[in-house]
């Protein structure tokens, strides 16, 4: 049976990203040299996507605020040729203790940028949906984000399909990406018209957390049936788990981009291994079964 992984590049607005992405949110509390190292090994293995947040910073060991921001941002200020390399991410719109605020995205963008140490962001995303201002006031800063040059491309991040579909109404522009949790272990996205609306719109899926926060790195961590038809694929394919569960994600037509959060370097050329797996719709059916743990009708 026809392979579902599609290893091509994809379309990111005006940009070609290759179809895994390096996740920043462990991108903190480690010397400029030790991420510098993760950022080249995944450049180099055409892991050109690179996703950030402002929040990240205050998990794995980071104390602040901005910290992975910050840290990348230190990087390129070490080696401006890798800012050309990459098509650069990141993300606004979260803000501890609020929790949330997207009329304010022009002040957070520029601390973005700042902190980033770059004069143009990318991709910027709308981190988490405020549900207190009206998608036409967001659009209406984005715009202006936008018209300033001091960003590119937008997308959306944990936005529900009616909630893409508000804000975009507003927009002058089409949104180029959204950014849904999906996993092996976690399939919402399959199943609440999140991935349906991508593949209407032509928005990319940036898949964040396709090892399920590391549950995926382990069959220890998994249902029997799960644990038993995946160790089946891996032993098949000569991979391990977590490669395995990367594949899946790659597998579903709307061709996702998993955003791995490794960095170690080794894991990240290990990630690219996914892209020569071979699963068809009998193994990626199994899987969401099995990790259902009721048959589809």
């Amino acid at each position: 049976m026809k392979n579902l992984i599609d290893p091509s590049k994809r379309t990111l607005g005006s940009f070609q990203v290759g179809p895994i992405a390096l996740g920043c949110w462990r991108l903190v509390a480690m010397p400029t040299t030790q991420a510098q190292e993760v950022v080249e090994t995944a450049l180099d293995q055409g892991i050109n996507l690179i996703d950030n947040a402002d929040v990240y910073g205050l998990d794995w060991g980071g104390e602040a605020f901005g910290a992975a921001e910050e840290l990348l941002g230190e990087v390129l200020k070490q080696s401006p040729a890798l800012r050309d390399q990459m098509v650069l991410a990141t993300k606004g719109g979260i803000i501890p203790g609020i929790p949330y605020d997207s009329a304010n995205l022009v002040s957070a963008c520029e601390a973005s940028l700042k902190r980033l140490n770059v004069e143009q962001i990318d991709l910027y995303q709308i981190h988490r949906p405020d549900l207190l201002t009206h998608p036409s006031e967001v659009a209406r800063v984005l715009e202006s984000l936008r018209q300033d040059g001091k960003i590119l491309e937008v997308g959306v991040s944990n936005f529900s399909p009616s909630q893409v579909n508000a804000l975009q109404a507003h927009l002058p522009f089409k949104l180029v990406s959204i950014q849904p949790e999906y996993s092996a272990l976690t399939l919402t996205a399959l199943f609440d018209g999140t991935f349906d609306q991508a593949m209407q719109h032509n928005l990319n899926v940036l898949a964040w957390s396709p090892l399920a926060g590391g549950s995926l790195a382990s069959s220890e961590n998994l249902n029997p049936e799960l644990r038993d038809v995946m160790d089946n694929v891996t032993k098949r394919e000569e991979v391990d788990l977590a490669t395995l569960a990367i594949a899946f994600v790659l597998a579903h037509p709307s061709r996702p981009i998993p955003i791995i959060g490794t960095t170690n370097p080794d894991r990240v050329r290990e990630s690219t291994k996914a892209l020569k797996v071979n699963l068809d719709r009998t193994d990626v059916y199994q899987i969401i079964q099995a990790s259902m743990e009721e048959a589809l009708p």
